[in-house]
């Protein structure tokens, strides 16, 4: 993740750098932002260069306008630069209107029109070349402004009743709301996602005033969380709310799993911790009072049946206009013959020869192409893989650092494996987990300890007798388990080979499995074996 120099950079006139431009930066700094500001009038070339690495190493760039605000050439350059800063590395702009108004900016009018009638004056002067470059840069200033003014922002006399410290308040409290809202982890080698990502970024940014819903969908392992992630970081600033409620499927099959659902997204929008929903009725009612005026990006991760949607797309009415909805599914069907669900389906597509090399590679040898003497062994592999990255990257996690005896053992396992059972192709690196406790470990967390604080899982699994600190080393270097802030996350592919594995142990009869997961499973075999007892005589 990136490491930002500054939290925020503050761009704006220095005659009012006395009031409210050191009033701003006073309350920013008192509530633990870190701010850059510009006290200089004139700037060298040096110090130009200088200033727009701070920009680009600032997290929230806040450009304040006022009435002389494009009296100042420096600033008209900052502000092409801080333009230029959030399209290529995604900075977030809040413009602020301090006794100007959006569209005087927008327009050029007001004192606005009188300096660019005087920088227009300097086209007559100058050589021919000269004139040309200027006409071009004051082009570039007008385009700014536009751009700037479009993004919205906060207008002084449209908040706080014109009260200049509610206002100062009110920007400091956007800002810190920025900053607090974490970023999404997303895959180490996101290989192929831009590309793939471009369609659902145009769609969040269409400017709708309609309640959009998006399924992005695809078989399991092809990437669909990921670029999920991926559009949500990209685009979460632009929403007044958003929320990224991951692995649905999972969660609901909890006895509170809907209602933990319904509390993380009120959390989220509200942006503060919601310690009480009693049932989905009541968690409905305080999620429609939310969202009714808020504009939202919503994202429900891996939705499996209509049940998991109805809870909040039964609301989408409630929706302020504006908001987009995206669900991931392996559920194709999830939406058919459905007037209610009717919504944009993305299909996500396999990775090409050319990013599936890369990807595995990356994972295989830490480079982006394979070693010469791996060269065709790795070519072999990729060939099953059909351009699955989950599958890509678990075997290439699996096989780095291996003999070549290895690899070829792990070629004949897959050459053995029709190619649609992906399950079984990712057993391969169960198997190559050559410590048994290792491997049972692996079992014991795909079946109880999936979203369990690490800790808690550690502190169980020694008291079993694993080695759990090391096992879980392996295991993620193997890329069989992730570490999403101090939680243990499994893949659902995964989780379903691991469970697979020991489903196989006993497929019909599950009281002679070596564990047992399932509520129901574990309720039959409890009263079966009592009723085995009471017949008996033991109880």
């Amino acid at each position: 993740m990136t490491q930002f120099a500054y939290h925020a950079f503050l761009s704006l006139a220095t005659k009012i750098g006395m009031s409210f431009g050191d009033h701003l930066l006073s309350a920013l700094s008192n509530a633990g932002i870190r701010t850059f500001r510009v006290d200089e009038l004139e700037i060298d070339e040096k110090g130009c260069k200088e200033l727009q690495k701070t920009i680009q190493e600032s997290r929230i760039l806040v450009v304040v306008f006022t009435k002389e605000y494009t009296s100042s050439e420096r600033c008209l350059d900052e502000l092409v630069f801080i333009l230029e800063s959030k399209r290529a590395f995604r900075r977030f702009v809040l413009p602020v209107f301090y006794d100007v108004d959006p569209s005087e900016v927008r327009k050029q009018k007001g004192s606005f029109e009188q300096d660019f009638l005087m920088y227009e004056e300097r086209f007559k002067s100058g050589t021919e070349g000269r004139r040309l470059e200027w006409l071009q840069k004051v082009k570039e200033w007008k385009a700014a402004l536009t751009e700037v003014a479009d993004l919205g922002g906060m207008v002084l006399q449209n908040k706080s009743d014109g009260c200049e410290s509610k206002f100062i308040q009110e920007i400091v409290k956007v800002v810190a709301g920025k900053l607090n809202r974490a970023v999404l982890s997303v895959a180490l080698h996101p290989v192929g996602i831009d590309s793939r990502v471009r369609d659902i970024n145009l769609w969040l940014q269409d400017g709708s005033t309609s309640i959009d819903i998006m399924a992005i969908y695809g078989m399991g392992g092809i990437g669909k969380t990921t670029l999920a992630k991926t559009a949500y970081n990209l685009n979460f600033d632009k929403f007044d709310g958003s929320s990224f409620l991951a692995d649905v499927n999972k969660t609901s099959e909890r006895h509170d799993g809907l209602v933990s659902l319904q509390r993380q997204l009120l959390s989220n929008v509200l942006g503060k911790k919601v310690e009480k929903i009693y049932n989905v009725d009541e968690g409905v009612s305080k999620i429609q009072e939310a969202i009714r005026c808020r504009r939202i990006l919503l994202v429900l991760d891996d939705v499996d049946d209509r049940d998991q949607l109805n809870v909040v797309l039964g609301m989408r009415e409630w929706f302020y206009p504006g908001s987009k909805i995206i669900i991931t599914t392996r559920n194709q069907h999830l939406f058919d013959a459905s007037e209610v669900y009717r919504c944009k389906m993305y299909k996500v597509t396999p990775l090409n020869a050319q990013e599936s090399i890369r990807i595995f590679s990356l994972y295989a040898f830490g480079k982006e192409q394979p070693s010469e003497d791996h060269k065709d062994l790795s070519e072999n592999v990729i060939l099953h893989c059909k351009g699955i990255p989950l599958a890509l990257k678990v075997l290439g996690s699996s096989l780095c650092d291996r003999s070549i005896e290895v690899w070829q053992c792990a070629l004949r396992k897959l050459k053995a494996i029709p190619d649609n059972k992906i399950l079984e192709k990712l057993r391969i690196s169960y198997d190559l987990l050559l410590d048994d406790d290792v491997q049972n470990l692996f079992l014991d967390i795909v079946c109880f300890f999936v979203g369990k604080d690490k800790d808690y899982a550690v502190t169980i699994l020694d008291g079993c007798g694993f080695f759990s600190v090391v096992g879980l080393e392996i295991l993620s270097d193997r890329c069989l388990i992730e570490m999403d802030k101090d939680k243990l996350k499994v893949h659902s592919l995964i989780q379903d080979m691991g469970r697979e594995i020991i489903r196989l142990e006993s497929p019909w009869e599950p009281w002679k499995r070596s564990r047992v997961w399932r509520y129901r499973d574990s309720f039959n075999i409890l009263s079966e074996k009592t009723v085995t007892l009471l017949l008996f005589g033991v109880l």
